[in-house]
């Protein structure tokens, strides 16, 4: 849902002429609809689905959200960066999902999602290897049986994966090095 408040700004357009936020809109109700069947299947699905949370589960989930509303709030006006575009919001959801990962329910969950803003917030400014380094090896944290030889080649085999896919192929123009 934040996603399609975001694209706001953005015009639709209609089927035959899309605007630039015709697509993502799209996307955005669609990951709406999945996620609430998902939520909608998880609650009613095997025996007694909520007993299973903890106080800490629940208390983790609380903090995380209050967390992540604050340094959303304050971050602006600790470091220009996050005054740019969504940067801020982007800080937010990864602090809440950080605070979130210290309870052992949430953990895997969310690992990988701060993985990702983490990748969102160093894409433009630290260049696209730098952010997706990140992400993979952030991910890798989220699972305590990695090797550290693993952890390498896989960010290794991906970055020069990603670079011939996205950047040799495709021609998508991004920034590949930090900027400074």
């Amino acid at each position: 849902m934040a996603g399609l408040y975001l694209n706001m700004d953005h015009s639709l357009g209609s089927a035959r002429r899309m605007g630039p936020g015709y697509m993502p809109m799209m996307v955005f109700w669609l990951q709406a609809a999945l996620g609430a069947g998902v939520v909608l299947i998880s609650l009613f699905s095997g025996p007694d689905p909520l007993e299973k949370w903890t106080g800490m589960d629940v208390g983790t989930l609380v903090g995380g959200i209050v967390l992540g509303i604050i340094a959303w709030r304050i971050s602006p006006s600790v470091w220009s960066f996050f005054g740019q575009t969504y940067n801020a919001v982007g800080l937010g959801i990864m602090v809440g999902f950080i605070v979130m990962a210290f309870s052992a329910g949430w953990k895997l969950l969310a690992i990988i999602c701060a993985s990702i803003c983490l990748f969102g917030l160093l894409l433009e400014s630290g260049g696209f290897f730098l952010a997706l380094a990140g992400l993979i090896i952030t991910s890798c944290l989220a699972e305590h049986t990695h090797t550290k030889k693993g952890i390498v080649g896989v960010t290794i085999f991906l970055l020069i994966m990603c670079w011939w896919v996205f950047i040799y192929e495709l021609d998508i123009r991004v920034n590949l090095w930090p900027q400074f």
